[in-house]
């Protein structure tokens, strides 16, 4: 664990803010589990994160997790998990201070971070602090809204059906969830390839097909025409993603009945369904609103150069 001394920064003195850097998700869930589970839709993919660490799967040796406290109450958590590059930390809301003295404490100890994926205004507060310090400067990779449900309001029902992912959709699963990062792009205006994101690999599908959280829109004739990912409840919330709907299939109201089903499935359990959007996307953010998804934060990924 490494402890950032509050008195080296520039920031007054009467600021006690502490910031823990852990190694084991399962300790930084002991730390700030109860803050994290006070806003567990704003703060899913911090913990969906952990979770899945805890359940076996490998991070890098570098990873942390980050605890943010003022005096003894958590007021922050982050975390550097990610396996894809440039490895951007993932920071939950905290104070203005904390997000500044984070980059003060990330550029003393020489760490080179490149990216920054997060809820606003913290991220883009560190982003500039770290781009002051190094010379740098930020640009906005993507802007994403996390969005909640509370009640599902029923679409237009199109042929065909929702059913579980099997074994046999593997590499039809994998070649959509590739489709899926480049026609977002496309669909943004942005250049294939912008978006930092991760591609499960054959084993990580499987797990997630045999977890249950893959499902299909298949039409009359028993054919795949959509794919919804969805994950684990993680306190009390679950995350779709990605939504996926090759061209040739779209336009038919699949994305609709099948977020709006499983969305369903997921308050039907008592847990709270909740997805982002990339807000370049209006196609996306029309749909989801229109069965019931309300905005919940605004978030952004940023490159710093």
């Amino acid at each position: 664990m490494t402890v950032a001394n509050p008195s080296r920064t520039p920031y007054p003195a009467d600021v006690a803010l502490c910031l823990e850097f852990l190694t084991d998700p399962r300790e930084f869930l002991a730390a700030a589990g109860e803050h994290l589970a006070q806003n567990p839709v704003q703060n899913t993919v911090v913990t969906t994160t952990a979770e899945r660490l805890l359940r076996g799967e490998k991070g890098a040796p570098d990873d942390w997790w980050l605890v943010v406290r003022d005096g003894p109450e958590v007021v922050g958590a982050g975390m550097r998990t990610a396996p894809f590059p440039p490895r951007p930390a993932f920071l939950l809301r905290m104070p203005d201070a904390a997000a500044r003295l984070l980059a003060r404490t990330l550029y003393e100890r020489q760490e080179s971070l490149a990216g920054l994926n997060g809820a606003l205004p913290t991220v883009r507060l560190c982003a500039d602090e770290l781009a002051r310090l190094t010379g740098g400067t930020v640009e906005v990779a993507v802007h994403t809204r996390l969005f909640e449900l509370l009640e599902v309001i029923p679409p237009a029902r199109p042929e065909g059906h929702l059913r579980a992912g099997s074994v046999e959709d593997c590499e039809l699963a994998m070649a959509w969830f590739a489709a899926f990062m480049a026609d977002a792009d496309d669909q943004a205006g942005r250049p294939p390839g912008s978006s930092p994101h991760e591609t499960p690999d054959r084993k990580s599908m499987m797990m997630r097909i045999e977890s249950g959280w893959l499902w299909f829109w298949v039409n009359g004739a028993g054919d795949p025409v959509h794919l919804t990912s969805v994950g684990p409840v993680s306190f009390g919330a679950a995350r779709l993603g990605p939504v996926y709907t090759p061209p040739e299939h779209r336009g038919r109201g699949y994305a609709s009945a099948a977020v709006a089903q499983i969305s369903q499935r997921i308050l039907d359990q008592g847990a709270r369904p909740c997805l982002f959007t990339d807000q370049a996307n209006p196609t996306s953010n029309r749909i989801y609103q229109a069965i019931g998804y309300q905005p919940v934060t605004d978030m952004a990924n940023l490159l710093i150069r």
